[in-house]
């Protein structure tokens, strides 16, 4: 059997994208997610420890219990895996696991209390969202921010310049290239906001959420607002009241906002590569790049190809994740574990498709050249500031007298508009108001 390598790895992302996508293997891995399901439990212990139960009283060493988590090595995730071999069970593994560690303390005593009244989904519903928050925080909203900085100082250094714009694919009133970015930013900002003001969601109830077990064995005992406090601890939401699982209505809230963030990339690609091949950018060439294996001369826009791509696959598992996991059969069925499994792969396609973004911004080349000789070979779009001066001025069926103009079938031409300026029945300071109108200059607000 073949060694795993990046050059063996069945998906991209932890073969040929391997090194983009390795700072998400902290969070997102076999190994990181073991770790957390340590640390949930540690956690939970020690809350216990800290709820006024007698039978953990004398119970103070936390930051020792913490080293299980803090100091957790691929060995101890080894360990786990062989417990599972025998437990057929992931999570009662990462429970025997610690009870060894409890005896080696000196702490078997307590040991009953780890994972006390809980199920299985207690831990994972709440290592994977504490997964998602550390992933999100750590690496995807600086990545995220990076994008959005490196668009807005593009927006700030061409605000000026004008630009001819199209609708529908054909000439229109035109634009500055810094404002036409300066739109992707406010989509992104506003997008990035509405991601970050989701809760991540944790459920934590024990067998079917109501927190059965422990209301039997201490009956006197808040456990609602224990539990609250708890997850809240954890940097997350609890939600309640749930079935045996969590209902993951905010998970998919998350998916679906992150999802909106990368689509709004998807067509900033597309509209960047159409300005490449429209020759608005040039790409700054890289010593040693190849752009096509026939094609000597090419120069190809292949960072924003690739981050369309990624995007649209990350999307797509986005897609289902939200669509997917909020139905479950009645209080529990198995079908959203193995779905929670993939979570990282939507996060490893959109870091793969962020970079690329990034590496793509950073080739770009203004060709102003290209931008003004549209604009001068597209005088028909001051059209519309024609006829709206001359609908000021209540001249009669402006509109119409333009449309005549610019549909004849010929090539509107600066001298043509000037000519038709020339010929209308209005005062010369209006004429010379219209005169002062250009493809440069009329360019809004």
């Amino acid at each position: 059997m073949m060694t795993l390598n990046p050059l063996t790895a069945v998906s991209p992302i932890d073969g040929r994208y391997a090194g983009k996508t390795a700072p998400l293997r902290e969070y997102f891995s076999e190994f990181a997610l073991i770790r957390n399901r340590v640390k949930v439990e540690i956690e939970y212990f020690i809350s216990l420890t800290k709820f006024g139960l007698s039978q953990l009283e004398g119970m103070e060493n936390a930051e020792e219990l913490r080293k299980a988590y803090t100091g957790f090595t691929i060995e101890d995730a080894g360990r786990i895996k062989e417990i599972e071999k025998t437990t057929n069970h992931d999570v009662k593994a990462v429970e025997y696991f610690i009870k060894e560690k409890f005896r080696e303390a000196g702490l078997e005593r307590y040991s009953e209390f780890v994972h006390f009244g809980l199920t299985s989904q207690d831990i994972n519903n709440t290592a994977t969202p504490l997964s998602v928050k550390e992933a999100l925080h750590d690496i995807i909203y600086p990545k995220m921010d990076e994008i959005i900085r490196e668009l807005q100082e593009r927006a700030d250094e061409w605000k000026d310049i004008p630009m001819l714009a199209r609708t529908h694919g054909q000439p229109a009133s035109p634009t500055r290239l810094g404002k036409e970015i300066e739109v992707f930013v406010a989509r992104l900002r506003e997008q990035k906001s509405q991601l970050e003001s989701i809760p991540v969601p944790a459920k934590f109830g024990g067998a079917t959420g109501n927190m059965n077990a422990h209301k039997v064995a201490f009956p006197d005992r808040d456990w609602k607002t224990f539990a609250d406090s708890f997850v809240a601890g954890l940097g997350l939401k609890r939600s309640c009241p749930t079935t045996q699982i969590e209902h993951y209505d905010n998970l998919a809230a998350i998916f679906d906002a992150f999802r909106r963030f990368n689509t709004i990339l998807i067509d900033l690609c597309r509209d960047i590569w159409t300005y490449i091949s429209m020759e608005y950018f040039r790409q700054r060439v890289i010593k040693g790049e190849v752009g096509s294996s026939a094609m000597p001369h090419k120069v190809n826009p292949i960072d924003f190809e690739n981050a369309e791509g990624n995007l649209g696959m990350a999307d797509a598992i986005f897609t289902h994740l939200s669509m997917k996991l909020p139905v479950s059969r009645l209080q529990r069925d198995l079908t959203d574990s193995t779905v929670l499994r993939n979570i990282g792969v939507p996060f490893g396609h959109s870091l793969i498709a962020f970079e690329s973004i990034l590496k793509g911004l950073g080739k770009l080349l203004l060709n102003r050249e290209a931008i003004d000789r549209d604009l001068e070979n597209n005088w028909a779009v001051v059209a519309e500031a024609i006829q709206t001066v001359l609908r000021r001025e209540a001249y009669p069926n402006p509109y119409e007298a333009l449309k005549a103009l610019t549909r004849t079938g010929g090539h509107i031409s600066q001298e043509s508009i000037a000519a038709f300026i020339d010929s209308l029945d209005v005062d010369d300071r209006v004429k010379e108001e219209l005169h002062a109108i250009t493809p440069m200059n009329y360019t809004g607000i």
